[in-house]
């Protein structure tokens, strides 16, 4: 029988390697006990609403009248929707060809790539230019534009920080490229070491892979710590010795849960470093509406801004865009929503603040309680969560777990949190999935369960645990940093 297209061993073998560990075993295996009756707790995404975080009520206000403009017809919409979300949803509709249902410019809405860039140069202090900003299908589709524009070929390689959020690991796969991995420092709370960097790079060159750019994620997924402006300096120097692009991946940017290392931008350090670099050096950055306080993950509204990128290549990135017509017209909306939000003295303003402060305030409690419960815990330590949406903490396994988990055909640290799923219904990701060093095993879990479901959750983590470790232990001791 001739073989067909998509019969498996005909399909394209890149999307084969391109691995997406989010949803993978762990998720598949979670969803089977779901359907079977199981309350199932999926920590294994940072997915905020699915998790209890309710909507902030200004922005949905303001969608909700774009998606209806009826309403705005309507003598009594002041009754409903304050002043504000009318004007707003009036603005916005003005930017559009037609409504909601209009494509917009493949770029994005100018009017609101406008009001992303006026956020820019007040976070940074640097003007920004809308023409350089670019609106995506959330901060995922503006990483696969750039990574597809960077990667040429197997021969190109992207430097990622290891552990890693997959959709690298996934896209450069998907791309043929090479991904050259540099790890961050456990013992020094997720720190990099510029000479592990540069190690990486030349084993790198030695394979005859050609680095191309450097994926910087601030605050770290799943690590969860925060870069201070010396080791941002650092990297930046690094990148134009090397001559390489860094692609910073800023989404977590208002997830930050303490005041010694508050987030700054990779573009701010830039520019403030002057000379030569600030004019030189090739930065992507990435933003979202799916994280901090908006958690509108559903959406799909995102960013990235280009920073010293010439103009052919602009042109070029814009015609990638191009191939999918339109970002989600929405999503753009929200964004809108999330740089230009009300400001004092706006009838919106005080719930606005005090929603979106709530938020923060009860993930900065929550981060604290998820790490302490982790440490309290037989053979597991927890670095805190600086920032981002997630604890990443350290499983030491028993030489016979792993034992065990290898006589099974399954990695130690998935056949750890398979066991956790089945006891007790808390979804994670291992390890694994996000890469870490030979021998040492972890889990990645988010901070997004209810503040008040918290101390459950981490009781029943601590109560698997605990057995788990007494039911394997043995003299031999266990895996370690």
């Amino acid at each position: 029988m001739s073989r067909k297209a998509l019969d498996y061993d005909q399909i394209n073998e890149n999307v084969k390697k391109a691995q997406y560990a989010v949803r993978g075993e762990l998720y598949l295996r979670a969803s089977e006990l779901q359907k079977e009756g199981k309350k199932i707790i999926f920590t294994n995404v940072g997915n905020p609403h699915a998790l209890g975080q309710k909507p902030l009520t200004f922005p949905r206000q303001v969608v909700a009248l774009c998606q209806a403009p009826f309403l705005l017809d309507d003598p009594n919409v002041g009754l409903i929707f304050p002043a504000d979300a009318i004007a707003k949803a009036k603005l916005y509709l003005s930017y559009t060809a037609g409504g909601l249902g209009a494509y917009s410019d493949s770029r994005g809405l100018p009017g609101i790539r406008k009001e992303v860039a006026e956020f820019i140069g007040r976070r940074d202090g640097y003007p920004s230019d809308p023409e350089l900003i670019y609106l995506t299908d959330g901060a995922s589709k503006g990483v696969m534009q750039i990574l597809q524009t960077v990667i040429r070929g197997q021969g190109d390689g992207i430097l990622v920080p290891v552990p890693q959020y997959p959709l690298y690991s996934a896209a450069i796969s998907l791309f043929g490229g090479a991904l050259v991995p540099y790890f961050l420092e456990e013992n020094a709370n997720w720190g990099l070491d510029i000479n592990n960097l540069r190690q990486s790079v030349a084993e790198a060159r030695f394979k005859g892979i050609t680095v191309r750019a450097m994926v910087i994620i601030n605050p770290g997924n799943p690590t969860g710590q925060c870069l201070s402006v010396d080791n941002l300096q650092e990297i930046l120097r690094y990148c134009h010795q090397e001559n390489l692009v860094l692609l910073g991946d800023e989404v977590y940017q208002t997830n930050v849960y303490q005041d010694e290392r508050p987030f700054i931008s990779s573009r701010k350090v830039l520019l403030d470093m002057g000379g030569p670099i600030s004019k030189e050096l090739q930065l992507v950055s990435f933003h979202t509406v799916s994280k901090g306080f908006l958690g509108e993950c559903g959406q799909r509204g995102g960013y990235f801004e280009m920073t010293n990128i010439p103009p052919q290549s602009v042109d070029e990135i814009y015609k990638v865009a191009s191939i999918s017509l339109s970002p989600n017209v929405p999503g753009q909306i929200f964004m809108g929503c999330m740089v230009s939000p009300p400001k004092p003295g706006d009838i919106s303003y005080e719930q606005f603040l005090r929603e979106s402060k709530g938020i923060l305030e009860s993930l900065r409690k929550r981060a604290h309680m998820m790490t302490d419960g982790f440490n309290s815990c037989k053979n597991v330590v927890c670095n805190f969560t600086e920032g981002a949406m997630y604890s990443f903490p350290q499983i030491k396994l028993p030489p016979k777990a792993i034992e065990t988990a290898k006589k099974a055909g399954k990695v130690p640290d998935v056949f750890y949190c398979l066991k956790l799923l089945e006891a007790t219904g808390i979804s994670t990701v291992p390890g694994s999935g996000f890469g870490q060093k030979e021998g040492v095993f972890h889990l990645r879990t988010t901070i997004l369960p209810a503040e008040e479901d918290m101390p459950a959750i981490m009781e029943s983590f601590k109560k698997f645990n605990d057995a788990f470790m007494t039911q394997y232990e043995d003299s031999r001791g266990y895996s370690r940093m």
